[in-house]
């Protein structure tokens, strides 16, 4: 852990990161916390994505006050489970925060706001309220935010969608529908990236992401197949950033490489990640972060899954979920690419998680909360 000075005083808040996704999304949350007066907030990486966080906090110019160093490699999820647990309890007694925050549904959001709720403190939940209904899809994910939203003093929720399953669930409470900060750091990443390889003329791209645990296995090596069997077509090529875990990169790997208009690629920075959905045809992936940021880029979604908690993609017609058989995924994927005009509707670009201001509205709902529990307490 390194060594940071105590906090000034105010409303001392530990953000909390460990995976790729959740930087990215609490970057924008860091800049707005630290814009308003009365608000510390203290960065804090778990080390479950230890390399690829690096990466992002150097894209945003930023560095984790508590770093909690690289999670020991090749253990199980009860094993990394309770590492983070254990050292992310050293992270809270050390800073002593007011609020401890969390985004999504990882292993370390999950440990972190356990941790934090052993402790007595406060937990905020930053993309509170998704739901599929189902624990197993996407596994370990669904219990994850189902558990932290439980922990939860503060639940922002992206969408009035995921809003509804929290009021449902817990009453009122403190609920407050901000947007996704997906959106907010999509905003500043498109600015600068670049598509990092180079296509045929008269090819289209279709970009390709997968790297869910309910995935590995089986369902990724169907993915592969798909991917094969599409880039035997002749007029499109395949961009697959590959996953650094090496269930997924040497899976894959195997299965693809050499393929013909197939490009595999390690880890991308953020920005060049955000270039490639601007400039694919189609994006074929797993992930839900992808799910919220490619319909705002106008970019037609393929959801390799059986079940997504982000339904407001499929409701305004970005996306359709096709599971992961090699036939359901290469049928979708045909049917979109010979039909033009089916594949321009879902092209248009459409703003179903937020304006881009959603960090803003987190900073301003934690500095509220933190206005009446001084006063509760005067």
């Amino acid at each position: 852990m390194n060594a940071f000075a105590p906090p000034l005083p105010g409303c001392r808040i530990l953000v909390v990161f460990g995976t790729r996704p959740e930087a990215i999304k609490m970057m924008p949350v860091l800049a707005a916390l630290r814009a308003r007066p009365g608000l510390r907030p203290i960065s804090c990486a778990t080390g479950q994505h230890a390399a690829l966080v690096a990466d992002v906090l150097a894209e945003f110019g930023e560095r984790a006050e508590i770093d909690l160093g690289a999670l020991p490699p090749g253990s199980g999820l009860p094993l990394l489970t309770g590492y983070l647990l254990t050292a992310v309890a050293g992270a809270i007694a050390a800073a002593r925060p007011d609020l401890v925050l969390v985004q999504g549904d990882t292993l370390s959001a999950f440990a972190t706001a356990l941790a934090a709720h052993q402790a007595g403190i406060p937990v905020g939940h930053v993309e509170a309220g998704l739901r599929s209904g189902d624990l197993a899809n996407p596994w370990p994910e669904e219990f994850h935010r189902v558990s932290i939203d439980a922990m939860a003093a503060l639940r922002f929720a992206p969408t009035e969608a995921a809003a509804a399953h929290l009021r449902a669930e817990y009453g009122r409470g403190q609920i407050l529908v901000t947007g996704n900060t997906g959106i907010d750091a999509l905003f500043r990443a498109r600015r600068t990236g670049v598509v990092p390889v180079a296509i045929a003329p008269g090819r289209r791209l279709l970009l390709v992401t997968a790297h869910r645990r309910e995935n590995w296995g089986a369902p990724l090596l169907r993915i592969a197949d798909a991917v094969a069997a599409l880039a035997a077509r002749g007029d499109v090529e395949l961009v697959w950033p590959l996953h650094p875990n090496p269930e997924v990169r040497d899976a894959v790997t195997r299965r693809l490489a050499g393929v013909p208009r197939v490009h595999l690629l390690g880890p991308l920075p953020h920005c060049d990640s955000v270039a490639l959905m601007r400039a694919a045809s189609l994006l074929l992936t797993d992930s839900g972060g992808m799910q919220e940021e490619a319909p705002a880029l106008g970019c037609p979604v393929l959801v390799l899954r059986e079940v997504t908690e982000r339904p407001e993609v499929v409701a305004a017609g970005a996306a359709e979920v096709v599971g992961t058989t090699t036939e359901g995924i290469l049928a979708a994927a045909q049917a979109l690419l010979e039909d033009p005009s089916r594949l321009a509707a879902m092209a248009r670009p459409v703003f179903p998680f937020g304006d881009g201001r959603a960090a803003e509205r987190i900073a301003a709902g934690i500095a509220a909360w933190w206005e009446a529990r001084c006063s509760a307490s005067a």
